[in-house]
């Protein structure tokens, strides 16, 4: 976690219409009703209608996207211990 704590993100969801994201690495998936993103802070899956990604820049990792945002939420990530049958197994 403290290897987080210097990256710098940004997730704006402006009256859940428009949706900026910084630090995006890569689009993993995307269709109409689901985002999901790679970022420097882990991946972020953005739940909605008629989303559309208006612009992402590989470069710089801002993405911008449209349509109605109901959920933007942080996955936990894939080194956090597992799910419930891997912590009984420890």
């Amino acid at each position: 976690m403290e290897e987080n704590s210097r990256i710098i993100q940004n997730v704006i969801i402006e009256s859940r219409k428009k949706l900026s994201v910084s630090g995006v690495r890569q689009v993993l998936s995307f269709d109409d009703e689901t985002l999901l993103l790679d970022t420097a802070l882990g991946r972020i899956t953005v739940k909605g209608e008629n989303l559309k990604i208006e612009n992402f820049n590989t470069s710089s990792g801002d993405l911008s996207a449209t349509g109605t945002v109901h959920a933007a939420v942080y996955m936990a990530s894939e080194n956090s211990g597992g799910g419930f049958i891997s912590r009984l197994f420890r």
